[in-house]
């Protein structure tokens, strides 16, 4: 089974629904994390502030935290790879780099099926 483990910065939630407004990548990376669970996909994520074991005992978060230090949060690890570093990547990206195909989110509409009518392209 395929992995991808997300190292997070330090937060008390990794929703993005903390505090007095929504984190709009966070709540879009919650949900690209999910339709990854929803593919087959192992998803795994640590957050410093409730999870500082797995950050101790993983040899690539030490690295990217020896070299860089906590700006180096988020890391994303998948199959035992780093993918990304400092930011949260696509669900396209991720889809890629899982070898997956169709990265649509089933939940938006194309922009074909909205166009004219409603003015949300």
């Amino acid at each position: 089974m395929k992995t991808i483990t997300v190292f997070d910065k330090p937060m008390c939630c990794s929703s993005g629904a903390c505090g007095p407004s929504v984190d709009p990548v966070l709540a879009i990376f919650a949900d690209d994390l999910r339709w990854l669970a929803a593919q087959g996909i192992q998803v795994k994520r640590h957050n410093p502030a409730q999870d500082a074991s797995a950050f101790m005992c993983d040899a690539i978060i030490l690295a990217a935290m020896k070299e860089v230090g906590e700006a180096a949060l988020p890391v994303i690890v998948v199959d035992g790879q780093e993918r990304s570093r400092q930011s949260y990547p696509a669900r396209a990206e991720m889809a890629a780099w899982l070898g997956l195909t169709d990265a649509s989110d089933p939940l938006t509409p194309p922009k074909s099926a909205c166009c004219g009518t409603s003015g949300c392209c």
